[in-house]
């Protein structure tokens, strides 16, 4: 019964911004990383941001870094992730990941030229 569902994706131009949000139900996950990966057409499934229990440490793919930001509230059961500076390699269907082992169904986010 645990739920994850995210919300905030949609259609920009290059160099604007999205904040994703994943909220998470069923239980709490207080004690687990919390995180996103992508997904585009036609490539496998990457690892984008992470972020641990007490969002004292964070982890960017190479290809974000300097432009996304993952952070969490714990006390809403939420991991988020503001991009900026967003480019169209970042078109793809993002997926909140929570202890690398619940997946939300995905939000998409494309970037036009």
């Amino acid at each position: 019964q645990v739920q994850l569902v995210e919300s905030g994706g949609g259609l920009v131009q290059a160099g604007g911004s999205l904040r994703l949000s994943c909220a998470a139900s069923g239980r709490t996950f207080r004690s687990y990383a919390m995180g996103w990966f992508r997904q585009a057409p036609g490539k496998e499934r990457e690892f984008v941001a992470g972020i641990n229990w007490s969002g004292s440490t964070t982890d960017y793919a190479d290809s974000v870094k300097g432009r996304f930001t993952v952070s969490r509230d714990n006390a809403k059961n939420t991991v988020y992730l503001q991009m900026n500076s967003l480019k169209p390699e970042d078109t793809a269907v993002y997926y909140c990941n929570v202890g690398l082992r619940y997946w939300g169904q995905g939000t998409q986010v494309t970037v036009s030229s």
